[in-house]
């Protein structure tokens, strides 16, 4: 091995030196599984368009319906439904190769074998005998009354899509609104595709996002998962309306310009065996490993056998069917962590080289990602592929050639936690800025990083969002502008600030859960038994900064204007930052990015007067951007806009500024 090529990644990192033949191996095996495909398949995108052939499907004339499943260890199938009156045994399947059993039908013979038509799939084996779902159904729908769920019949039309996908600037940044379809509505109860199209896209747009991530889309039998457990990989959520209901809301996304990322889970699946793939065939491993290795123990769910070629097959045509069939414009690979590791990550501590190549790595879901990113970005080359994953994978956003594994960006996921950590640890006069500024840019800024300081983790019950941790009770009842609380104005100075620094500092693109923006109170709890099953608490309290009286609206302005000045500033596509000046005795720190000079003032009482620090170069500065205007909720401590002038003193170049604390300014020099 002592003559193998040296791949980019380690040239453009020493560090990984050790581990160049494993990360050449990591290379070969993608290699070779994408040789095997081709060799058999014709091409990766051939070999991952089973949806169009598995499932449910018309002739071109509409009058034979055929359906095929996988079920190998199977004794036999039989398709029940509507059309036979749930006959279990009427309609067999024939078994035919590698496992795959098929039906056809003439439409004429069954009159109730129509658009919308319930159906399962009854199957024998060794375990039994039980009604399923089959595997590539693209519609699940569950009895209001029983709450049984059985797939169904779409014959719809071919959908009229209007609007062509956003073209993507070369320095535009990704700021991806997260969110949610059912609590996107402020009643209490599940909200739908066309309500989340017409109100929640527009206020997306005008919020100044450029894209959007959606949560629990593939069906789900849980409401309460967030959509983490599927059951039925290709099929969208009916509890939220149609197929075309999606679609439209997708292509009206793309009329105004938003992006559509979907949450994509492929690193588990429920244990559900009516309603999911657990057990489908009757040998407990058909998609799955065997034995414990096939369980999430943490989880409670199921865990995908990568190196199969049908379960390969799946969720690769799980990704194309998502990216031809409704549009998306890329995903958010869930728990990519717990794919990549038989450990899953719990309770490791990655600052061995050898954890991430030997010791413990699942190397088919290793290669199964470089495949998923390939095919992604085959189909679609602007497609946006983001990995979560915190154990820090070295070549995760590296291209497959480079050594890597292909993902466009990872999910800052350390920052998120350290604001909360400190929140809930620390005083605001102990707040370290050098520790602050390191959490924030320590990372190889050749790899694309999406910064938030919360997301939905945060905002689930037994957690708070920043907003509800900094104000608490005082959120029920001093929110009104006519109110005073100095628990309120210090929630939301910090708030504004953490987000800004978070932005300025954390990544190259940036993301936001639903409603956070604006601080929403309490926390995200979904209908359940420990809560009489209410709907209460999985809502969006939208009224909240459509009501003048209230403070929420000064931080949704300052989200707005925040967004704006950093799109303008193009901030997210400016190199590295430069620290000027930390002051840990006032709480201060100043950095350029952008060629713009940032000062932030994190101190609860101490503002600064004629404060000398160093600026980037000499020259005139004039202010540009101030979280203390009063629309911010702050209070416009900083009188009209004169110049500030940066001279050499001591060989640097000095400015002296007003700092108010708790809050954050931005100077341009003129040139």
């Amino acid at each position: 091995m002592s003559n193998i090529p040296i791949l980019p990644i380690i040239k453009e990192d020493s560090w990984l030196e050790p581990v160049s033949q494993e990360i050449y191996k990591r290379y070969e095996r993608y290699l070779k599984r994408k040789k095997t495909i081709e060799s058999d398949y014709g091409s990766l995108t051939a070999f991952a368009s089973a949806y169009q052939n598995m499932g449910f499907h018309l002739n071109n004339d509409h009058s034979l319906l055929t359906y095929r499943e996988w079920a190998p260890a199977a004794k036999g199938l039989f398709l029940i439904g509507d059309f036979n009156d749930w006959e279990y045994f009427t309609h067999p399947l024939e078994k035919k190769e590698n496992g795959i059993w098929e039906i056809k039908l003439k439409l004429s013979d069954y009159p109730k074998l129509i658009h919308k038509s319930k159906l399962k799939v009854v199957v024998q084996s060794d375990s039994g005998t039980e009604a399923k779902i089959p595997a590539y159904i693209s519609r699940v729908v569950q009895d209001e009354k029983t709450k049984d769920f059985s797939g169904q019949l779409w014959f719809a039309s071919p959908f009229p899509w209007k609007h062509k996908k956003p073209k993507v600037k070369s320095k535009e940044a990704l700021l991806i609104y997260e969110t949610h379809i059912g609590m996107a509505q402020e009643k209490g109860g599940v909200g739908t595709y066309t309500q989340f199209e017409k109100e929640i896209l527009p206020y997306i747009k005008d919020t100044g996002y450029n894209a959007i991530q959606i949560m629990a889309i593939a069906e789900h039998p849980y409401y309460g998962s967030f959509g983490y457990h599927v059951s039925n990989f290709f099929a969208p959520s009916s509890r939220f309306g149609s197929p075309e209901e999606l679609k439209s809301l997708i292509d009206t996304a793309h009329g105004l310009g938003l992006q559509v990322i979907m949450d994509i889970v492929h690193s588990h699946t429920v244990k559900n065996t009516l309603e999911g793939l657990n057990n489908f065939d009757g040998s407990g491993e058909q998609y799955f490993h065997a034995g414990e290795r096939g369980d999430h123990e943490l989880w409670d769910s199921k865990l995908f056998n990568y190196g199969k070629t049908e379960v390969l097959q799946f969720l690769l045509s799980n990704l194309q069917y998502w990216l031809k069939e409704y549009k998306v414009d890329g995903f958010r690979f869930d728990g990519v962590t717990s794919m990549m590791f038989f450990h899953h990550g719990m309770g490791i501590d990655f600052g061995d080289r050898d954890m991430y190549f030997t010791q413990g790595v699942e190397f088919d879901a290793i290669t199964y990602l470089q495949l998923a990113n390939d095919l992604c970005h085959t189909i679609n080359p602007n497609a946006v592929t983001i990995a979560e994953d915190v154990s820090g994978m070295p070549g995760l956003c590296h291209s497959i050639t480079d050594g890597g594994l292909g993902f466009d960006y990872r999910l800052g996921m350390g920052i998120p936690d350290n604001w909360i950590k400190i929140l809930k640890e620390q005083q605001d006069e102990e707040w370290n800025m050098s520790l602050l500024y390191q959490t924030l840019t320590d990372r190889n800024w050749n790899i694309k990083t999406i910064a938030y300081a919360e997301s939905h983790d945060q905002a689930l019950v037994g957690d708070k969002t920043i907003a509800f941790r900094l104000m608490d009770q005082d959120m029920y009842f001093k929110m009104g502008k006519n109110s005073e609380s100095d628990i309120v104005d210090r929630g939301i100075n910090i708030h504004n600030i953490i987000r800004f620094f978070t932005i300025s500092l954390g990544g190259e693109a940036y993301l936001n859960f639903m409603g956070n923006e604006f601080g929403h109170p309490e926390w995200i709890d979904f209908p359940r038994e420990g809560n009489n099953w209410s709907y209460h608490y999985a809502r969006r309290q939208w009224s909240l900064i459509k009501n003048p009286s209230l403070k929420y609206e000064f931080m949704y302005t300052f989200e707005k204007a925040m967004l704006e000045f950093v799109k303008k500033e193009q901030l997210l596509s400016a190199y590295a930052p430069r620290q000027l000046w930390i002051d840990e005795a006032h709480n201060f720190i100043a950095f350029e990015r952008a060629n713009l000079l940032f000062c932030f003032n994190f101190h609860p009482t101490q503002s600064i007067f004629d404060y000398e620090i160093q600026a980037p170069l000499i020259g005139e500065y004039k202010l540009v951007f101030n979280t203390d205007a009063l629309y911010f909720g702050g209070f416009d401590r900083i009188h009209g806009n004169n110049p500030h002038y940066a001279k050499y003193k001591d060989d640097l170049p000095r400015i002296k500024i007003y700092s108010p604390n708790r809050s954050a300014q931005v100077y341009r020099r003129k040139v």
